[in-house]
Parts: structure tokens; C-alpha cells; sequence
């Protein structure tokens, strides 16, 4: 399925349906180009998710992790972009960062991808006109609950 996000209010809103609907274990696969919005849907997810001030690019960090109180559940945003291989995101620890919590993925083919995995709402972004559009591939668990 394919949605149009027109600008920036239409990014937030369908950030906003995601993070309404996210679980523990769940992983927001999101690919596409250098500048084709992940981190600013990534960004709409962990604000509407309740957290209140800067979200930095874990373009260098490669992962940031949120907890509860401030979310309502934990999150990870991991950015694989700088991963050479995907062995090393299992070198990072990523399995002890995802127990108990959800997960942002950005460039998840750099980590081996997820969209084998139940859990998996794979989206991919693409510049279109002044704003982006999203195809979006749910996972099993997703299929009843996708925004």
C-alpha cells in the first residue's frame, strides 16, 4: 500500500498512527534515499510516542534508546547506515537493546533487514514532488493494525 505524505503535518500525522499502534518487539523498517525523510518520521514516531524535546540522529551513536516514564513504551531508533556488514549490528549488541522494546530501524538492509520478522512494518519513502510517499509492507503482526 502506498501513502502520500504532501508535507511535513502529513509526516507527523502518520507518525503519529504508527506510534499509536506500536509494540514491544515491533521494528519500523525504514529505507529510501539520503534525504527521503526516515529520520523525520522517526522523529514523528518518538514525539507522538511522548517524548518532549530534542531527538538526535543516531547517525554516529547508531542507536539511542528512550524508556518509559517519558515513552509508553521503550524504543530504539538504530540508524545502520554506517554498518559495512551485518554482522555488526549483532556486534553492537542489538538484541539486548531490542528486548522489551520496540525498534526505529533506519537502513535496516545495512543490519541484514527485518521484513522476515512478524513484527516488521517495512516502510520505504520517496521524494514526490515537494513532499515524499511511503510504500508500506506490514508484517504479520501488523496486517490488523497498520496506519
Amino acid at each position: 500500500m502506498t501513502k502520500d505524505l504532501d508535507d511535513l503535518a502529513a509526516m507527523e500525522r502518520f507518525g503519529a498512527a504508527i506510534a499509536e499502534r506500536l509494540r514491544p518487539g515491533d521494528v519500523v523498517a525504514l529505507s529510501g534515499s539520503l534525504g527521503a525523510g526516515k529520520t523525520t518520521l522517526a522523529r514523528a514516531i518518538i514525539a507522538a510516542m511522548g517524548h518532549v524535546g530534542e531527538v538526535p540522529s543516531p547517525s554516529f551513536a547508531i542507536i539511542e534508546s528512550y524508556e518509559s516514564p517519558m515513552l509508553r513504551i521503550p524504543l530504539v531508533h538504530a540508524d545502520f547506515y554506517r554498518l559495512d556488514h551485518p554482522d555488526e549490528a549483532e556486534q553492537l549488541g542489538l538484541d539486548d537493546y531490542r528486548e522489551g522494546a520496540a525498534m526505529i530501524a533506519e537502513w535496516p538492509e545495512n543490519a541484514g533487514g527485518f521484513a522476515d520478522e512478524p513484527g516488521c512494518l517495512s516502510i520505504r519513502l520517496e521524494h514526490r514532488g515537494e513532499g515524499r510517499i511511503a510504500t508500506v509492507e506490514p508484517g504479520a503482526d501488523w496486517v490488523s493494525r497498520c496506519p
